[in-house]
């Protein structure tokens, strides 16, 4: 780890410091590496972070705010709140931040963890996608999730609605820890929705964010957010994306980090594949199956099997026909009658009989998929 340790009295400096409106990590680190005495930091005139170049002159007016005395006995009282809370708050000099985080550019000078970090020493792999994804997408994310886990790696994501949420559910059923980066402050679940997931995960995993308690969900922070998702994964899975979507930002970030990318190939008239499709396009690798993940980092399948070899055992003959039609995409029921060769009536019989056992979804109103879970 970079740097020196910070006692007590410097740690609550560099907190208040990185809580200074407008600052940012660049701004932080810049002042507090520029500063020899880290503790002057409080009585410093703000003339001479500018004489030294370490804020432009717009900042120094909140540099100058921040040192009255309302404002110190605010930052004072929110790190004492932390410790209340059992959070964390984790600095680059501090031996457990993350080693990954490092090195990465713009690295969060302040951390706010709930729970733990991902372990080291294990591959972790972050799981991404639309918000507002499909039935098929849902569940595929869950289906990587919980079967990368259970084969031993751990799963990162942004704890967003659909794609990222869906992969973190799947990890919290293989009973296995998983962690979400938060794009607003550690004490808010965003979306409310995930507020079961996000205490489940807060108890079992991790909750990550760089921004202080009560910091809104603003749209700014979020691309901020996605720097650190992928500055912690080995890999970057992308499970549905539209041409032009937040996960590509991730992406775009990733890439500049030296990672991998792995990408669900879709149909080419799927608006949620346009992304996908175009990272296949520029070189990610096609994401077909967990043994994909598993083969990149060496690791022998505990128990993932093919999607496409899902167990048919106990099916009677037009059972295994009908089954045999479908697959991870939705089906109206007359293709699913024109390719099984049955009658309306009796397909239809055999649809719900698979439906019962759980083979099988119907997504929509005589729509079928099978069911990967």
């Amino acid at each position: 780890m970079m740097g020196t340790r910070l006692t007590e009295e410097e740690r609550q400096c560099l907190f208040w410091l990185s809580r200074i409106s407008g600052f940012g990590p660049i701004f932080t680190e810049r002042v507090w590496s520029g500063i020899k005495q880290k503790t002057s930091l409080y009585n410093i005139e703000e003339k001479v972070l500018v004489e030294k170049k370490l804020i432009p002159p717009a900042l120094a007016e909140r540099f100058k705010a921040a040192q009255g005395a309302e404002r110190r006995r605010q930052a004072e009282s929110e790190y004492e709140e932390l410790g209340k809370r059992k959070i964390r708050f984790l600095t680059p000099y501090d031996e457990d931040y993350p080693e990954a985080l490092s090195h990465i550019a713009n690295r969060p000078m302040g951390l706010y963890i709930k729970g733990k970090l991902p372990e080291p020493e294990q591959p972790v792999a972050a799981i991404v996608g639309a918000r507002e994804c499909s039935g098929y997408g849902r569940q595929i994310a869950q289906y990587f999730g919980r079967e990368l886990s259970a084969n031993g790696i751990q799963i990162v994501s942004g704890l967003a609605a659909g794609i990222d949420s869906a992969g973190n559910r799947g990890a919290v059923e293989a009973g296995k820890a998983t962690f979400g980066v938060l794009g607003c402050g550690i004490n808010i679940c965003y979306p409310k929705e995930n507020y079961e997931l996000y205490e489940i995960m807060e108890q079992t995993g991790g909750i990550i964010s760089e921004y202080g308690l009560g910091e809104p969900p603003r749209a700014g922070n979020f691309p901020m957010r996605n720097r650190i998702i992928s500055g912690m994964a080995d890999v970057i899975l992308v499970i549905e994306a539209r041409e032009k979507s937040g996960s590509l930002i991730t992406t775009e970030i990733a890439l500049e980090q030296g990672k991998d990318i792995f990408a669900v190939p879709g149909r080419i008239t799927d608006l949620l594949s346009a992304g996908c499709n175009r990272l296949i396009q520029g070189g990610a690798y096609p994401l077909l199956e967990p043994n994909d993940v598993l083969d990149f980092f060496g690791i022998r399948s505990k128990k993932v099997l093919r999607i496409q070899e899902k167990n048919e055992k106990g099916l009677a003959k037009e059972e295994k026909k009908v089954y045999s039609c479908l697959d991870l995409q939705p089906k109206f029921i007359e293709e699913i009658v024109d390719e099984s060769g049955l009658p309306v009536h009796e397909c239809m019989g055999v649809l719900l009989d698979l439906e019962l056992k759980g083979y099988i979804v119907q997504e929509a109103n005589h729509y079928y998929r099978k069911n990967c879970g």
